[in-house]
């Protein structure tokens, strides 16, 4: 166990901060999720920028890879773009 005030702060926090990545990362899959099942043009119009901004949130605090998220938001650019 850690001896240190600096060090039971630093568990906390870090444990703050995981849950809070977990919980913006599934949010962002289930969005992503909702958008590749939908097959109406315009709902999915409305919902495509909602969904990248949350993958550039996700990359921009390293929670995923700056070029997976711009892998993911090319394909999900390309089904909007096919329906």
């Amino acid at each position: 166990m850690a001896n240190h005030k600096s060090a039971l702060k630093r568990i906390r926090s870090n444990e703050t901060k995981r849950l809070r990545n977990r919980y913006q990362h599934k949010t962002t899959r289930n969005a992503m999720k909702k958008l590749r099942e939908t097959t109406n043009k315009k709902e999915a119009e409305e919902l495509f920028p909602k969904v990248v901004s949350m993958l550039d949130k996700l990359a921009k605090n390293n929670v995923i890879h700056a070029n997976k998220a711009a892998n993911l938001k090319s394909g999900l650019a390309k089904h909007v773009a096919a329906l």
